[in-house]
């Protein structure tokens, strides 16, 4: 009966419209006060999930990507990928999709990404003569790319869900993003291009060679730096996660106020306070969905979901299916850090019992969510990207396909061949 209050009371609230965290919350209270055990039990939880010296990556990386999106590193990262591929059919497109993968390393956020790129791309899309839906599609689908990228702190949250279920270093993780980052990009390149011809988008000029190529990359070269910083720090042993975070956010100040010179203090205090509210709602998250996966331990979730679903098959080809359509079923109206500190408890011991390494499971977990995060009803790059391109979510919805296509390729090729997931993590971590 416990379980049953726990999962319909939350089901109830995110209903009827009540924050996600409070829902999680108020779930756990409930279940609390039906079992006549204290509540303080809900509050010891909170502060002990909260309680963690890792979580310190969570505010820097978010702090350093804030800077990103305020300090003008897109203009130049923009002028960089038109210079690669702005000379093909649909050039502005491709570029929109190089440029937005790029960002996405320094920001690692997909939000940041969309807002930053969008602003940029989508207006100047619109004035080439490029359908706006096609626009905001291009975006808002290259945007995701962000969520796998080293800066994500979303990576981190993973790796901190995992506890007392596997063993997931940040190294680990991040590693296992890079060629699934990659293999998206080219999955929306493609379908970037499909589309672009179909339509019968003009040509961009012709290609303006190798030194303009050069020329672009030495000016967007300080911010795209902050990834090889992180990944050498981390590889190297120099850098925990944490000192990591905290070495991206001065490498951000550093490029934004002395090499760029284009940070204004209004700008940093926005960064700042922008920082600070999606920090706090983050570690709020993290706070209440620890008191709630100690419930659902208690109450037996995982292995009654598991006996569930392998009710209905025990080949780990349908049952990675049925985590897959369940995870993005469930992104689709919950944020993406409540998804992963929900669901990893509940699905990672599945895939795991099928044979899934708990970083692979970490990535289509992430593709997942992303997915999610372009998908009403919350879909919040999605709306996003509408609001800068001046158009509505069901007119992009019309045409989204070919790009849900191409995240949905690299997702199955991602969950059903673990090479692309665990090659690099295994040359690096042995």
């Amino acid at each position: 009966m416990e379980l049953a209050i726990l999962s319909v009371s939350f089901l109830l609230l995110l209903l009827i419209g009540v924050p996600v965290a409070f829902s999680i919350g108020l779930a756990s209270v409930a279940t609390v006060l039906y079992a006549g055990v204290p509540v303080a039990i809900v509050f010891q939880k909170m502060v002990g999930g909260m309680q963690v010296f890792s979580f310190m990556a969570i505010p820097f990386f978010v702090f350093a990507g804030e800077l990103m999106l305020y300090g003008g590193i897109a203009d130049r990262i923009v002028r960089f990928a038109n210079s690669l591929v702005g000379h093909v059919r649909g050039g502005l497109g491709m570029s929109n999709v190089v440029g937005c993968t790029l960002f996405g390393g320094v920001a690692g956020s997909a939000l940041a990404d969309v807002s930053a790129m969008g602003s940029v791309m989508i207006p100047l899309m619109k004035k080439e003569g490029y359908d706006a839906d096609y626009a905001v599609n291009v975006t808002t689908h290259a945007a995701l790319v962000g969520v796998l990228m080293p800066t994500s702190h979303n990576l981190i949250i993973f790796t901190l869900a995992t506890t007392g279920i596997a063993s997931v270093s940040v190294l680990s993780l991040i590693l296992a993003g890079v060629i699934p980052a990659l293999l998206l990009t080219l999955c929306n390149l493609a379908a970037a291009y499909w589309v672009a011809v179909k339509r019968g988008y003009p040509t961009r000029g012709k290609f303006t060679g190798w030194r303009e190529v050069l020329s672009a990359w030495l000016a967007a070269m300080p911010g795209l730096m902050i990834v090889v910083i992180i990944l050498a720090g981390i590889l190297s042993g120099v850098f925990t996660a944490a000192e990591s975070a905290a070495t991206a956010v001065l490498w951000a100040l550093i490029v934004t106020v002395l090499v760029y010179r284009s940070l204004s203090w209004k700008d940093f205090l926005k960064a700042c306070a922008k920082a600070c509210k999606t920090t706090g709602v983050v570690l709020l998250l993290i706070g209440i969905s620890s008191a709630f996966g100690y419930f659902m331990a208690l109450y037996e979730v995982p292995q009654k979901t598991g006996a569930l679903m392998t009710s209905v098959s025990d080949s780990p080809w349908v049952i990675f299916l049925m985590i897959n359509v369940l995870l993005f079923l469930l992104g689709t109206f919950l944020d993406m850090a409540a998804t992963i500190l929900v669901c990893t408890p509940i699905f990672l011991p599945i895939a795991m019992q099928f044979g899934m390494d708990p970083a692979q499971f970490g990535i289509v977990m992430l593709i997942n969510c992303a997915l999610g995060l372009n998908t009403p009803p919350v879909g919040v790059t999605q709306f996003v990207g509408c609001a800068i391109g001046g158009i509505s979510v069901g007119q992009v919805m019309k045409s989204i396909l070919p790009f849900y296509g191409a995240l949905t390729a690299c997702l199955l090729l991602v969950t059903y061949v673990p090479a692309f997931s665990l090659w690099l993590p295994g040359m690096f971590t042995k």
